[in-house]
């Protein structure tokens, strides 16, 4: 199929994409028109051969891991090569769900553009940081997208990580921006078409949990946080004193997400027993059973 939406994941967001993959088809009354793939860390071979090892982020050098909230997020380079250069693709992040009918982003007029999305917010969209956590591909335009070789790249110090990311590595001429609302960040309202809770210490199926993702830091003096932030990692590890995930701050998208899980749960797609194995893990905030019994049924 010439068609398709591709959910990023590893094992500490899979039940986050198993929930976006039903909020994909949930909302689509075009199903029968564009597959969904979930690209797991474990199934890409490059991410393997690279554990323990330094590569580029920021101009300082980081150590790759497996056992990391995000170590999937290379990953949102890769769909062209998949799609064998051909076609339409939407890339999304495992903790984005829509609420629209995500044939409208596939199907869209992209007038000429390789690749649609939209800023980052904050200080990284001040200095033009684009969000890549979802992005609308023509993928016969990205054929300089070649995903293992750049990869590699990060390793040998030819590739930042960061400018990557934030597509500083492309031509912004054939860059198109897509409204926010299809890559909502923490804000969802009657406008929402893919809400993204990309606040990662108030992602609401993680309330209560050890906090288990690297904060970013940089190599600069000020402001005091980031070699504050070095020093932390330096003397107790990568987790180490960072605490725990809060309640997310809008109550309507705890209950949206749980509602989608509630469903999940009801049609067999998720069961009780893997969401026990997923609060074993500390994947799943561990009152989720209790949550998911007292959730309101979302609106059909």
């Amino acid at each position: 199929m010439d068609h398709c939406v591709f959910i990023q994941a590893n094992d500490k967001q899979m039940l986050g994409a198993i929930v976006a993959e039903y909020a994909l088809r949930r909302n689509s009354k075009h199903n029968d028109r564009f597959d969904v793939r979930i690209m797991h860390y474990d199934d890409i071979p490059v991410f393997r051969e690279h554990e323990g090892q330094k590569f580029l982020r920021g101009g300082g050098k980081r150590v790759w891991v497996r056992d990391d909230l995000q170590s999937f997020t290379p990953s949102r380079f890769l769909p062209p090569q998949l799609m064998g250069y051909q076609g339409r693709a939407v890339v999304i992040d495992p903790d984005v769900f829509a609420l629209a009918d995500v044939w409208e982003l596939l199907s869209r007029d992209m007038q000429g553009k390789a690749i649609l999305c939209r800023p980052k917010s904050g200080n990284k969209g001040r200095h033009g940081c684009l969000a890549t956590s979802v992005m609308l591909l023509d993928c016969a335009r990205l054929t300089h997208w070649k995903f293992e070789e750049q990869f590699h790249a990060m390793f040998e110090g030819k590739r930042d990580y960061l400018k990557w990311v934030c597509l500083k590595y492309e031509d912004r001429d054939t860059i198109g921006l897509f409204e926010n609302e299809w890559n909502d960040f923490d804000h969802l309202d009657e406008n929402t078409k893919m809400l993204h809770t990309t606040k990662r210490k108030h992602q609401p199926w993680k309330t209560g949990l050890p906090i288990d993702y690297r904060p970013a830091d940089t190599f600069q003096l000020f402001p005091p946080k980031h070699w504050i932030r070095r020093a932390r990692r330096s003397l107790f590890g990568d987790y180490g004193l960072l605490g725990h995930y809060g309640r997310h701050p809008d109550p309507k998208q705890e209950a949206f997400f749980f509602g989608l899980v509630r469903e999940c749960l009801d049609k067999g797609i998720v069961t009780e027993e893997q969401l026990r194995r997923e609060m074993e893990l500390n994947h799943l905030r561990h009152d989720a059973l209790e949550l998911l019994e007292r959730i309101e049924p979302l609106a059909a």
